[in-house]
């Protein structure tokens, strides 16, 4: 996650575009047809999945184009959104439907926004490199206290008894969701290979299912061998008329169990996408 504040923020200013415009690129998109056309309303994970899998767009939503999205979860209708960068880090409530910023708060100045789970009725968010980790309530995000680790903080997620994180490396780390104190670790491979830069993670259907850093692709993980189970392409899901100076990389996934929708986003991306998962030789 280095090279994070590469762009100078005299220019992120100038070319950041508000939700508002957001929503006037998407409808003209649509119109032109130069976004991927959304296919049926149907789940967006089969119950069975290949080694190999990409995507099909079943919807697109409005994003903060400011939101330098570091975690994302989805909950009874909501976005919850961990964004970074420092003096800029924020926990925001998103509706869903048009993007609105619902409720925000921001992070001391000095740390780094990075991944975010709920557990029970707690939003935990981690920091880069500062080795804390924020505590909210769910309602109202009233702080809670902290809780701290000794590794980097990237990805967070929870399979409903232990919290999952991610540190960059191949690893991934399994804290007690009570004292917060790191109980397991697991080393991720394919095949031989380690896979590396591990970052925004989400628990689907027993398996952990992890943004590659500066890539376009997901890793499905077994959490207890750390076994790679497959990979989905998502290259192409941004639309290059909507790529800009202060576009980043693909990160920040969110499922919703109940609807079986998985929803896929970016850093500085003013789209958020629904997208249902099928083989790479049936994609496009």
């Amino acid at each position: 996650m280095q090279n994070r504040n590469k762009t100078d923020r005299q220019a992120r200013a100038l070319t950041r575009q508000p939700v508002f415009w957001a929503k006037i690129l998407l409808i003209a998109l649509l119109l032109s047809g130069c976004l991927p056309r959304p296919v049926g309303e149907t789940g967006s994970i089969p119950m069975d999945l290949s080694a190999q899998m990409t995507y099909e767009v079943v919807n697109s939503f409005p994003h903060d184009p400011e939101a330098f999205t570091q975690g994302l979860v989805y909950h009874e209708g909501y976005l919850y959104e961990s964004a970074g960068l420092y003096g800029e880090s924020s926990l925001r409530k998103v509706a869903l439907e048009t993007g609105e910023v619902l409720q925000r708060v921001e992070l001391p100045p000095q740390v780094f926004g990075e991944g975010l789970t709920l557990w029970e009725d707690r939003l935990l968010q981690l920091t880069w490199r500062e080795g804390r980790g924020f505590i909210h309530a769910l309602e109202g995000f009233a702080p809670l206290g902290e809780f701290t680790y000794a590794t980097e903080g990237w990805g967070l997620t929870h399979d409903g008894v232990q919290l999952i994180m991610s540190d960059g490396s191949h690893r991934l780390y399994f804290l007690d969701p009570e004292s917060y104190h790191m109980i397991g670790t697991v080393e991720v491979f394919d095949q031989d290979q380690p896979v590396e830069r591990l970052n925004e993670l989400e628990f689907i259907n027993g398996e952990v299912f992890a943004n590659i850093w500066q890539t376009d692709w997901i890793v499905r993980i077994d959490p207890q061998s750390g076994v790679v189970l497959g990979w989905i392409d998502m290259a192409g899901i941004l639309p290059e008329a909507l790529i800009t100076p202060t576009t980043d990389v693909l990160n920040g996934i969110a499922y919703d169990p109940q609807g079986n929708r998985l929803f896929v986003t970016g850093k500085n991306w003013p789209l958020l996408f629904q997208v249902r998962l099928v083989p790479l030789d049936e994609g496009h």
